[in-house]
């Protein structure tokens, strides 16, 4: 079975395909690092967005999330974005943890993918 690797870099794919799944790494707010809660949460989908039409899906097809907070306090934040850009009635399954800490403290919020093609 094919695998097709996308943004590729010496570390890390951003998004692999194999078969019918697609796997997101963990995306962090590259273009608002430092930014709320609300501002990370909303460029990070939006990456996730980008990366799922990289590899030929959407987010109608995520099939489970990973969400990694710095503080479980910005829990409601975060779910008020996530909860406006998941697809009615196509809801993945989800786990959010906190982790007092992410690749850089400019990150609080980073989302990791797993979606179907």
């Amino acid at each position: 079975m094919t695998v097709t690797r996308f943004h590729t870099g010496e570390r890390m794919s951003q998004a692999v395909v194999h078969g019918d799944t697609v796997y997101l790494a963990g995306q962090v707010a590259q273009s608002a690092p430092g930014g709320s809660v609300t501002d990370q949460t909303k460029a990070i989908l939006a990456q996730i967005d980008g990366l799922l039409a990289d590899a030929g899906s959407d987010k109608s097809k995520a099939l489970s999330a990973t969400i990694w907070l710095c503080s479980m306090d910005d829990f409601a934040e975060m779910n008020a974005v996530w909860d406006a850009w998941v697809s009615p009635g196509n809801t993945p399954c989800r786990a959010c943890v906190e982790s007092p800490r992410l690749a850089t403290p400019d990150f609080t919020v980073e989302i990791g993918l797993i979606a179907a093609r």
